[in-house]
């Protein structure tokens, strides 16, 4: 147990700079996170479910050690970890990310994993519901928004995203073995949670205070704690080996620029603007791809934060108009409409036009726009206050 003369963070200097002790403050914001509850909400009329971080988490570890998987430990990531380190650096944390860090040399392995957690699930049924007639299919289909699985010579990892309709999914990943770990530094971090974990089991009574709690290490997988927390602290963007970034790696980039994120070398990052376009459209080639991922990334990173949708388009629209090398022109008009009609909508359900359901559209929509939202969203009558970006291709 750390002792409050300890609980200042500290460089451990035995493995390398890459780990840090944390604070009693930041045990203590962890301690929060951990222990609070968050609601799994099922589809139709399934019940949701009332869940702690800790409990789930010990749940699904003990359950795996008991089907013979090893787990190494279990870390906390992303923005989560980000503001257990750092409070209120302009953005709430979304998505509860947990790392498992796991053996699985064969690939039924994964099937194991997951029947693990949907059993776990059950657990946490309210009283009165007959478990014995719900099926661990019936329970991926209602609770689960999630579920991935990339089994490869380099990537053996496996997630299971619980659904919660306010954006705060809890994120189970699953990970043998993974290429990358991070796109910038200020996502970095990792939180190991097994001595925090061990003092629930073992220290119940108990209640942490300063005097009193459990030492708890942090990781950079960037490389280096102390230069990664001074990116996340003073808002700057760095990254390493930036080639090994895929195409999602544009879309968190301009979510950085519009929470006021600056790169460490501006000049340095107009190149890496270019590649990671290059990246995005190499993994997302056709228009619809695009869509889907433009939309469902919008979905999951700004709930509650509507208002910032606008300007994170903006800023995403002038990064592509600016950095696209790849594209043919036709093919660069179309991601540019696509982003500019997003938008448009974006201000239309924000009610920021007047009398939307009354555009007039100056030229026809792109071939492209299927979805039947765009109906009543394109360019308006100049004689609007409409925004001057908007394309006429």
């Amino acid at each position: 147990m750390a002792n409050k003369a300890e609980s200042t963070m500290s460089t451990t200097t035995s493995e390398s700079v890459s780990h840090s002790v944390l604070s009693w403050d930041q045990v203590s914001r962890l301690n929060e996170v951990l222990t609070a509850v968050v609601p799994v909400h099922g589809r139709g009329n399934f019940p949701t479910l009332e869940v702690r971080l800790k409990d789930i988490v010990q749940m699904v570890r003990t359950r795996l050690e008991l089907r013979g998987i090893k787990v190494k430990d279990v870390r906390l990531n992303g923005s989560t970890a980000s503001h257990v380190l750092v409070q209120d650096i302009g953005w709430s944390y979304k998505d509860l990310d947990i790392i498992f860090r796991v053996d699985l040399p064969l690939e039924s392995g994964f099937q194991l994993v997951k029947d693990v957690v949907l059993g776990t699930l059950l657990d946490f049924l309210p009283e009165g519901v007959n478990k014995e007639k719900i099926t661990p299919m019936t329970l991926k289909e209602v609770y689960v928004q999630k579920l991935v699985k990339v089994y490869t010579e380099q990537d053996r990892w496996s997630l299971i995203s619980l659904s919660n309709n306010n954006g705060r999914n809890v994120e189970l990943k699953f990970v043998d073995s993974i290429r990358r770990q991070f796109e910038f530094s200020v996502d970095s971090f990792q939180i190991v949670l097994d001595s925090l974990l061990s003092f629930y089991d073992f220290s119940p009574e108990n209640p942490m205070s300063s005097h009193f709690h459990p030492t708890v290490v942090g990781e950079s997988v960037y490389g280096d704690f102390g230069a990664s927390l001074d990116h996340l602290m003073n808002k700057l963007i760095a990254t390493k080996r930036p080639e090994e970034i895929r195409g999602g790696g544009l879309l968190k980039y301009c979510n950085l620029l519009v929470r006021a994120f600056r790169p460490t070398s501006e000049e340095e990052f107009k190149g890496l603007e270019r590649y990671m376009c290059s990246r995005f459209f190499i993994d997302f080639p056709d228009i619809g791809e695009q869509q889907r991922k433009l939309e469902a990334y919008l979905q999951s990173h700004f709930v509650g934060e509507e208002k910032s949708k606008y300007d994170y388009l903006m800023i995403l629209r002038r990064v592509v108009n600016e950095s696209t090398v790849c594209l043919m022109g036709h093919e660069r008009r179309q991601t540019l409409n696509l982003i500019s009609l997003t938008a448009f909508r974006v201000l239309a359900e924000q009610n920021a036009i007047p009398d939307a359901s009354s555009v007039t559209c100056y030229y026809q929509p792109a071939p492209y726009v299927r979805d039947h939202n765009f109906s009543n969203y394109y360019v308006a009558s100049c004689n609007q206050n409409i925004p001057t970006w908007l394309p006429c291709n």
